[in-house]
């Protein structure tokens, strides 16, 4: 006949509890960086805005557009760089790279 098992130690059975809890707060904390990257890429990116006083040539479609402090570049879907004035909208230079 066998003796009846020792009882665990209770430092043991405290360790014990911490691993599980660790473990289960690392299982939420990846499932949470999981959702909220999906949550994030999983989104429509956000229209282009160009500022209100600053008007496209007829027939051209913004790419991209770049702000800085004195002037805004808009890249159209031709190629072209065209850079305005960020105070009055007026159209400083247009430029095509080749």
């Amino acid at each position: 006949m066998r003796p009846p098992p020792e009882p665990t130690p209770p430092e043991l059975r405290f360790l014990k509890l911490l691993v599980t809890s660790l473990a289960g707060v690392m299982i939420v904390g990846l499932v949470t960086i999981v959702a909220l990257l999906v949550i994030r890429f999983g989104a429509a990116p956000a229209p282009l805005a160009l500022p209100d006083n600053i008007t496209l040539p007829d027939g051209a479609r913004m790419q991209a557009v770049t702000l800085a402090p004195d002037w805004v570049a808009v890249v159209t879907d031709e190629g072209e760089i065209l850079l305005y004035d960020r105070r009055s909208g007026r159209l400083r230079n247009r430029l095509r790279p080749d």
